[in-house]
C-alpha cells in the first residue's frame, strides 16, 4: 500500500488521521514492529493509547497486525504515555507501544515504540519503514493472544511509597482534557495536595484549549484559576502527560529550564557532582547554576529519545527540555513523566512556606524570547542551518559556536540559536541576553544572517 514515508519521524511515527494514518496503515505498522521485535527474540508487546477520537481504530489496526504476526498483546487501555514507559521498567515488558498524538492538534495521531527500556528513534524508526517497504513481514502459524491489564494502581502506589509531602499544597491542575486527569488527580490527592481541577475529563476534541502547555495561550485558564483560587501554583499537562507546564502563585509562567533549576537545587546537595542534562534551547542561567552547585552540566540535543539515551550514557540523575519533558533518574527510572515531575515539585514546595515565585528570585536577571518558529520545508531546513553556521563562523562578536543541534552562537552578552525541528517543517529560534538592548542586538544580528542564508538558498 502507499504509505507516506514522512510519518516516520525522528522520535516516533506521526501523521494526520485520514490522510497519513488509518486502520490499514496501523495494521501494517503492527506487522513491521512484530517483525522487528521477533528478530530480537521477543514476542510480548504492551499497548497503551491516548483519548484521541482516532485512537480506538488505530489500536484495533495495530493490535490486529501484532496478533496475526504471532505477538502477545497486553492492552493497557487509555493511559498517559509515562504509564507505558513505567510498565516497560517496572513490569519488564519485552516491548511496548503508545498510540498518541501527544501535544499535536486533534487530527494528528501516531505511535511511540519501546523495546525493553529503549525508545526507538532515528535510524531505528527508519528501519520500521524499510521493513514495510520491502514487505518482508514475519509470519506465524498461529495468531497471538490479547490480554488486558490495569497498570494505574501499581503506578500510583509506587509513587506514593517514595514521594512524601510535609504539608498540604494547594494546586490547580489543568489536564487539558488529555489522559493525565484520571491519574494525576488521585495521585496528588493521595499525596496530600488540595487539588483544584481544570479540564480533567478526557475528551479527544480538546474543546477548552490546545493540549500543549508550552503555548502561553493554552495556559490562560490555568493562570486565571490560580489567581482566582489563591493556589500556590498551577500545573498543566499535554495530551499524553509527558510534558509539564507550570505557573507560580502570581500566574507567571515558569519554563522547563527554570523548573530544572528548582529541581537541581533540591537534588545536587544530596548528590554532589551529579550530571544534569538539558538542551540547546535552555537558558545559560541553568548551566551556570548547575556548575555553581557543583553539578556536571551537559548541553545536548533536543528530543526526548535523544535525552533518554544521553542520561544512560552520562549516568545523569536529572534532565529536562524547554518543552516540559522532565526526566528523573533519581528515585525514578530515567524517562520523561510530567505527572511524576509534578509530584516531585509539590514535594519540594511542601517542605516550606516559601512561595514558588521566590524560588528563583535570587538569580541574576536575563532577558529571553520564547521559541520562535519560522516555516521551512523538511527538504531545506537543515541546509539553512548549515548555511547560517558557515556565515556566523567569522563573526567577530561570537566567542563560541555550539553545533551539537543546530547552531547556538555565544556572544559576550548572550546567545542566539537557530535549529531545525526534527518533528515539524520549521526552524526554531531562541535568544537570550543580559539586557533588553543586548537581546535586540543579538536577535538582529542572527536574524540578518538567517535571512541572508535563506535568500542564498532560494536563489539557487
Amino acid at each position: 500500500m502507499n504509505m507516506n514515508p514522512e510519518i516516520f519521524r525522528e522520535y516516533d511515527i506521526r501523521g494526520v488521521v485520514g490522510q497519513d494514518l488509518d486502520v490499514g496503515v496501523a495494521r501494517i505498522i503492527g506487522q513491521a514492529v512484530a517483525t522487528k521485535i521477533q528478530s530480537l527474540g521477543k514476542r510480548q508487546v504492551a499497548v497503551g493509547r491516548d483519548c484521541r477520537l482516532s485512537s480506538p481504530e488505530l489500536f484495533e489496526g495495530l493490535t490486529e497486525g501484532l496478533l496475526q504476526s504471532g505477538c502477545q498483546v497486553i492492552d493497557l487501555g487509555i493511559v498517559p504515555t509515562p504509564l507505558v514507559y513505567f510498565g516497560s521498567y517496572y513490569k519488564g515488558y519485552e516491548a511496548a507501544m503508545m498510540i498518541t498524538g501527544s501535544h499535536n492538534p486533534p487530527e494528528f495521531n501516531g505511535f511511540k515504540i519501546m523495546i525493553g527500556h529503549d525508545t526507538l528513534y532515528g535510524d531505528e524508526i527508519v528501519e520500521i519503514y524499510n521493513i514495510i517497504e520491502k514487505g518482508k513481514f514475519v509470519s506465524s502459524a498461529a495468531p497471538g493472544k490479547k490480554s488486558s491489564y490495569n497498570l494505574v494502581p501499581e503506578y500510583l502506589d509506587y509513587i506514593v511509597r517514595q514521594v512524601k509531602f510535609q504539608r498540604p499544597v494547594k494546586v490547580v491542575l489543568d489536564a487539558g482534557n488529555g489522559t493525565a486527569g484520571p491519574v494525576a488527580v488521585p495521585l496528588l490527592k493521595r499525596l496530600g495536595a488540595e487539588v483544584v481541577e481544570l479540564f480533567t475529563e478526557m475528551d479527544g476534541h480538546f474543546p477548552n484549549h490546545h493540549p500543549d502547555p508550552t503555548l502561553p495561550d493554552a495556559l490562560k485558564s490555568l493562570i486565571s484559576k490560580v489567581v482566582e483560587t489563591g493556589a500556590e501554583l498551577g500545573v498543566a499537562y499535554d495530551g499524553d502527560a509527558d510534558r509539564i507546564g507550570l505557573v507560580d502563585e502570581k500566574g507567571k509562567i515558569l519554563w522547563g529550564d527554570q523548573l530544572l533549576i528548582i529541581f537541581a537545587r533540591d537534588l545536587l546537595p544530596r548528590n554532589p557532582g551529579a550530571a544534569i542534562i538539558s538542551e540547546v534551547k535552555a537558558s545559560g542561567l541553568l548551566y551556570n547554576e548547575i556548575a555553581r552547585l557543583g553539578g556536571r552540566a551537559i548541553m545536548w540535543k533536543t528530543g526526548h529519545s535523544l535525552i533518554k539515551e544521553k542520561i544512560k550514557e552520562e549516568k545523569a540523575l536529572l534532565a529536562g527540555e524547554m518543552s516540559g519533558h522532565i526526566f528523573f533518574a533519581d528515585r525514578w527510572f530515567g524517562f520523561d513523566d510530567a505527572i511524576y515531575a509534578s509530584a516531585r515539585l509539590l514535594e519540594i514546595v511542601s517542605r516550606s512556606n516559601k512561595k514558588l515565585s521566590e524560588y528563583l528570585s535570587d538569580l541574576p536577571p536575563v532577558f529571553n524570547t520564547p521559541e520562535i518558529r519560522i516555516y521551512a520545508s523538511d527538504e531545506v531546513k537543515f541546509k539553512i542551518v548549515d548555511r547560517v553556521k558557515e556565515k556566523l563562523r567569522p563573526h567577530s562578536e561570537i566567542s563560541q559556536l555550539i553545533d551539537i543541534d543546530g547552531v547556538r552562537a555565544v556572544f559576550k552578552h548572550g546567545w542566539g540559536l537557530v535549529r531545525a525541528s526534527n518533528t515539524q517543517p520549521v526552524l526554531v529560534l531562541r535568544f537570550e541576553a543580559d539586557s533588553p538592548q543586548n537581546l535586540e542586538i543579538i536577535q538582529r544580528d542572527v536574524r540578518q544572517v538567517l535571512e541572508e542564508a535563506i535568500k542564498e538558498l532560494n536563489s539557487k
